[in-house]
């Protein structure tokens, strides 16, 4: 069976090919007259927090562990320069379920609330939280009157490009950037121009067929497969960027980072 699993994912990574453009300095754009936002998604104890429920990992995961590595390596780096930081946090009310997934993220579990690596944020006066409880965070952000949180966000601080990280790659993270898009499209975002995925700051969760059979109502989510086909409908949407830098334009690892 493992085999047979390895040969799948070797056969889908031969027909998903991708392909980098040149990396992302972020001072360099800054300092360019085109300031950066950094959005984190759904790095949350519910998806990343072993054993914290239905849809967290069941052990230690190095994707997610490189996530919020790297989630929090930025984070830092943003509020240390006082960049702006805008934080979504999956939240969900008990009696409102969120088919085909099972119960998770319930206000008031625990599973809500921000890993703990990430809590500083929190206090973070450079940082906007907003809880959501829909997959896509840039449609839950429009309220009733047509106006939107995250466009307010990125108007406020004039920001061209928005750096994305986070989980589920292939669901939340994806919906949101391609709504970004959307509106930066239709020019219902300015001055946004560039959405920004950076894929060692994202990660999807590990549902395996085993264990998805015992959880009612729940559907397979293999974890390598899902994420090789987000980074698939990135490369349809945008040409694909290869490292983060620093201020001091070093970085100790060459990550891939895809520019919608």
């Amino acid at each position: 069976m493992e085999a047979e699993k390895n040969e799948a994912v070797d056969l889908l990574k031969s027909e998903i090919p991708l392909e980098w453009d040149p990396e992302l300095v972020l001072t360099s754009q800054v300092q360019a007259g085109r300031p950066v936002g950094l959005v984190l998604i759904d790095e949350v104890n519910g998806f990343c927090t072993v054993g914290a429920g239905n849809l967290a990992p069941t052990q230690p995961n190095k994707q997610i562990e490189k996530m919020i590595q790297e989630s929090n390596k930025l984070a830092k780096f943003f509020s240390d320069k006082r960049w702006p930081i805008f934080v979504f946090l999956d939240t969900h009310f008990p009696d409102k379920p969120e088919p085909p997934y099972p119960p998770h993220c319930i206000i008031g579990s625990g599973e809500e609330n921000l890993v703990p690596e990430l809590e500083w944020l929190e206090k973070d006066p450079n940082a906007t939280l907003k809880r959501k409880h829909c997959i896509d965070g840039f449609l839950f952000c429009t309220e009733e009157d047509g106006s939107n949180a995250f466009a307010d966000w990125v108007n406020k601080f004039q920001i061209k490009t928005v750096l994305v990280l986070g989980i589920c790659t292939d669901i939340c993270v994806l919906d949101f950037a391609s709504s970004a898009l959307s509106a930066r499209n239709l020019e219902r975002i300015p001055p946004l121009e560039d959405v920004v995925i950076y894929s060692e700051g994202c990660a999807t969760y590990d549902l395996p067929v085993h264990v998805a059979r015992n959880i009612k109502g729940a559907l397979s989510h293999p974890q390598v497969p899902n994420t090789l086909i987000f980074f698939f409908h990135c490369m349809h949407l945008c040409p694909l960027c290869d490292v983060v830098v620093n201020v001091l334009d070093i970085v100790s690892t060459r990550p891939a980072i895809h520019r919608m």
